[in-house]
């Protein structure tokens, strides 16, 4: 196999700057790229990979994904296949001793059944993780498994790498995944342990590994762990051992650019999860090449159909209505579990050519929704990455056009869209506790019952038709 001429299954990473599309004052570009792994479709950037639960996709089986996806890789967590450790039980994961098949050439690849096709990230933590009651240590982070929470040390998860052989691992970050920004003593103790995990990883990843490591760049700011981006320009770019960055908080990206000017050429993975399409163009424009979007898998579950496009219709056209008056936004996606969309046969998108719109219409998704039945989300999800898969291929578009062509319909993205989603009033997926874990009190039941006392309802009716008379 090969892409311009590189043979892949001679190389264990390749990432190339096909054009540089915009700068700003702060050094900070949008930029056109190819990523290429041995055997591995290539991903041209930017671009966004799928974010798995449980080594899948959800609502989509592996066959799906590789016949009506379009994506080139798969974020995946190490805490979703290892179990916390029982006195009484030495059980191996079964992830573990997962033979590897011609097939499926990684033990990743077999065990979740990825297409091989498929560029594999690995991370420690699922995305966006879990809060840990049980915090990190000087030694370990705090991970949330299927049977509750435990610690994994960077000895135990280099070790769950280097046997599943992803494509891409991001070493342990002292991270707190928490909303509340970290005190300054807090964030300084986050870079020194970080600092300390990388250091470790690399003293102990083998010369020889076909792993590439993409290293976190926290979520502080840049004067607190400037030592230890540093050191990942001085120490590890030369020796040809750090493959890309990982970066939590894309706005640290002009600083980058100023300060260590060495880590430009290198790839950007963003762990950000932007909420909105607004938020990816704006972290294109400081240079992201692949994102992580979870709220694909969201706005799924909520019932809602994505319909947006970049670039976006022309303003023109709908500058005004009849009564003189600003016309209104265009929503971001459509809410397919609304009365109107009962007896509506259009595509869930105009525009879209995908399986769900190609052979479904808009009653057929709201019935399904109604009913619960679990095509209903398969089908929005096959719907929900195409549209995004559009928009990153009309931004690469745009980009190969120029700055200028990229900035203007960026902006004009802005003004013809809505800045949020719509929240969806759909019924969500049976929701499980492990997909939902309780971060505090006072939470109301994610699960309505299907049940409930005959005698609570009668007196409820009974209730509300006083009130009525009064």
């Amino acid at each position: 196999m090969t892409v311009d001429g590189q043979d892949l299954e001679s190389e264990t990473m390749r990432f190339e700057i096909l054009k540089t599309a915009l700068k700003d004052g702060g050094g900070a570009t949008a930029r056109l790229g190819r990523l290429a792994f041995a055997g591995r479709l290539p991903i041209d950037t930017p671009n966004f990979i799928a974010v798995t639960s449980r080594g899948t996709l959800p609502h989509l089986t592996p066959d799906n994904v590789d016949k009506h996806l379009q994506v080139s890789g798969a974020y995946l967590a190490l805490e979703d296949f290892i179990e916390r450790p029982q006195a009484y039980s030495k059980r191996i994961p079964p992830i573990f001793e997962t033979p590897t098949t011609l097939k499926h050439n990684t033990r990743l690849h077999s065990f979740t059944a990825m297409p091989s096709s498929v560029t594999t990230v690995l991370s420690a933590r699922r995305l966006p993780a879990v809060p840990s009651p049980m915090g990190n240590t000087n030694v370990s982070i705090s991970v949330f498994t299927s049977t509750g929470f435990q610690v994994l040390t960077t000895n135990e998860y280099l070790s769950a790498v280097q046997t599943l052989r992803p494509d891409i691992a991001i070493p342990p970050a002292d991270l707190t995944h928490s909303a509340i920004t970290p005190n300054s003593k807090r964030a300084l103790r986050m870079a020194e342990r970080t600092d300390e995990w990388v250091v470790e990883w690399f003293s102990k990843l083998p010369a020889d590994s076909r792993i590439s490591t993409f290293a976190p760049v926290l979520p502080i700011s840049y004067s607190i762990q400037w030592e230890y981006v540093s050191r990942l320009a001085e120490d590890y770019l030369p020796s040809s051992q750090l493959s890309g960055l990982a970066i939590y908080d894309p706005d640290l990206l002009p600083d980058l650019a100023e300060h260590c000017a060495s880590l430009l050429p290198l790839p950007r993975l963003a762990l950000s999860h932007p909420p909105t399409p607004h938020h990816i163009l704006r972290h294109i424009a400081l240079g992201i090449d692949v994102f992580t979007l979870p709220f694909i898998n969201t706005i799924s579950d909520a019932g809602l159909a994505l319909d947006f496009s970049f670039p976006p219709p022309p303003l023109t056209s709908r500058q005004l209505d009849g009564s003189g008056s600003s016309a209104p936004l265009l929503p971001l996606a459509t809410d397919l579990s609304l009365p109107h969309n009962a007896t509506s046969l259009a595509p869930l998108s105009p525009d879209c050519s995908c399986y769900a719109c190609a052979s479904h219409h808009r009653a057929y998704i709201h019935h399904l929704l109604s009913a619960r039945e679990m095509l209903g989300w398969t089908l929005l999800q096959i719907h929900n990455h195409a549209v995004v898969s559009a928009f990153f291929a009309g931004v690469r578009a745009t980009l190969a056009r120029g700055p200028e062509a990229f900035e203007g319909a960026a902006a004009q993205f802005g003004r013809v869209y809505e800045p949020e989603f719509p929240e969806g009033t759909a019924q969500r997926p049976r929701a499980r506790g492990y997909q939902y874990k309780s971060v505090g009190g006072g939470e109301g039941k994610r699960n309505k019952p299907a049940w409930g006392k005959l005698e609570a309802k009668d007196q409820d009716e009974e209730r509300g038709t006083k009130e009525e008379g009064a």
